[in-house]
């Protein structure tokens, strides 16, 4: 099991703050993963539907969507940060 973890308007509109998931075997990097969840139901696919916004980080390292989740414990999905 993986623990998801959602941050500000992602968890908003997904409407949980984790939640511990199976990763089906055909999810390996960060882009399967916001395709998988968007199939999920149509609050996740809102949440996402602007994936390329979506950052993630795996173990609380930053990493692209294309990259490798590999045997990750938690994974972060959150949109862009502002300052201010």
């Amino acid at each position: 099991m993986t623990r998801i973890v959602y941050f500000a308007w992602v968890r908003e509109r997904i409407g949980k703050n984790e939640e511990q998931i199976e990763l089906p075997a055909g999810v390996r990097t960060g882009s399967d993963l916001l395709s998988h969840l968007k199939s999920l139901g149509d609050e996740y696919a809102y949440a996402l539907e602007h994936e390329t916004a979506i950052r993630i980080a795996v173990d609380q390292e930053h990493v692209e969507h294309d990259e490798p989740l590999g045997s990750a414990r938690e994974i972060a999905l959150f949109p862009p940060m502002t300052g201010g």
